[in-house]
């Protein structure tokens, strides 16, 4: 029978003959009576022999004969008893052996040995990734990588403008170590930083469409997980939450982009253009850039598009329709009053309506202006050709100034 590693073999083990008792003892006791040994039970202080030498001694000395002891409660044998005993201890051990090792009896060894082959539940991140993995996809368009992910069973993929930048076509790879496949670009809008590619849905089996959530419920706190192929290692997954709402990042034409998430999920380079997740797998928004502060890596700060944006845009870039931006063609300082106007584009809205560099803006339409992204919000709310009013302090003075938008040109001048 084998033993457990590193535990000392029983005697149960040994291959030893001899069955010890509860006592340790291995010679029969004194008063067993063995017949096989030679002892007669005639021959013990009891015997009736003994009894006939005492009577026939008293009738020589005139003595009357000692009265035999009365016969006393049958003896229970024992010869049959103490060995059924010991060799029913000897079985439990030997049962109680067996158990353990097949157990594992709590020996580490034995642990090492037989692995538990058992998987805990997975973690709310790495249900995230179950769910949502199959629509994430690399994308490589000339010397740029970056990642994407489906959002219609068509395949219509989202990623960044900065992935492709002016290339027609696209790379796209659905599975680790699968083969790439060919996808358009249908368009591209670099002042929101996001692209739309279609790939032909009967060229893989892996089209699987990730919903969009409403990036206006985000909240800071909420857990999110980051999926993509930073540093070319394939499907990638991070963990972390939404570090803040309503962030400004300059986009890849100059401009601003607004209502940015920023999140501490790890973004690194090749995590451009993949989705940013809630807890039940949706996307809140679209990986676009990282804070780096001089190193090569992320150091907690990255930023994503939000889904709504996503929404907006996405639907016109795929009917191929360029987007178009509203313009008021200024530069913007902070002030304690507003937003201080630096410059003003030539030939541009704010020129042709009567602004000038010094004014600072204290309201538009009515609304109070605390910081130049409160000027960036408020034109980015109308569409090329709407008209706005425009509130200034010059001088000293305040004035309402009207400034007709215009489309937003490709790039800052």
């Amino acid at each position: 029978m084998p033993h457990r590693l590193g535990a000392r073999p029983s005697s149960l083990c040994t291959g030893d003959a001899r069955v010890p008792t509860v006592a340790g003892v291995t010679r029969p006791p004194s008063l067993w009576i063995d017949r096989e040994r030679a002892r007669d039970a005639e021959q013990g202080p009891f015997s009736s022999a003994r009894w006939r030498r005492q009577a026939e001694a008293a009738r020589h000395s005139n003595r009357q004969p000692e009265e035999p002891p009365p016969p006393g409660p049958p003896r229970r044998r024992r010869v049959a008893l103490v060995p059924a005993i010991a060799l029913a201890i000897a079985v439990l051990a030997l049962g109680l052996g067996l158990v353990a090792v097949l157990d594992g009896g709590g020996d580490d060894d034995a642990a090492l040995l037989s692995p538990d082959k058992s998987r805990p539940a997975p973690t709310i991140e790495g249900r995230v990734y179950q769910t949502a993995g199959a629509g994430v996809v690399s994308v490589q368009a000339g010397a740029a990588s970056g990642t994407g992910f489906v959002v219609r069973s068509d395949g219509t993929i989202v990623t960044n403008a900065h992935v492709v930048a002016d290339s027609a076509t696209a790379l796209v790879r659905f599975k680790d170590n699968d083969r790439r496949i060919d996808a358009e670009v249908l368009g591209t809008d670099p002042s929101s930083d996001l692209a739309v590619l279609r790939v032909d849905p009967g060229a893989t089996s892996g089209i699987h469409p990730l919903p969009l959530a409403d990036s206006d419920r985000v909240r800071v706190g909420d857990a999110v997980v980051a999926i993509g192929h930073p540093f070319g290692l394939e499907r990638t997954a991070t963990a972390g939450i939404v570090s803040g709402v309503g962030r400004h990042i300059q986009a890849p034409n100059g401009f601003e982009i607004d209502e940015v998430i920023q999140t501490d999920a790890a973004i690194n380079p090749g995590n451009s253009g993949g989705p940013l997740l809630d807890t039940r797998g949706r996307v809140v928004g679209v990986n676009s850039q990282i804070a780096t502060a001089g190193s090569a890596g992320n150091v907690g700060i990255g930023f994503a598009i939000p889904a709504n944006t996503v929404r907006d845009v996405v639907p016109r870039l795929s009917r191929g329709e360029r987007i178009k931006h509203a313009y008021l063609g200024v530069t913007m300082a902070p002030n304690p009053g507003g937003a201080a106007v630096q410059g003003v584009v030539s030939g541009g809205p704010a020129e042709r309506g009567g602004l000038l560099a010094g004014d600072v803006i204290a309201s538009i339409d009515g609304n109070p202006i605390a910081s130049p992204d409160d000027v960036a919000e408020a034109v980015s709310n109308h569409q090329p050709g709407d008209e706005i009013e425009v509130e200034v302090i010059r001088g000293g003075e305040r004035r309402t100034i009207t400034v007709t938008l215009d489309a937003r040109p490709r790039h800052t001048p």
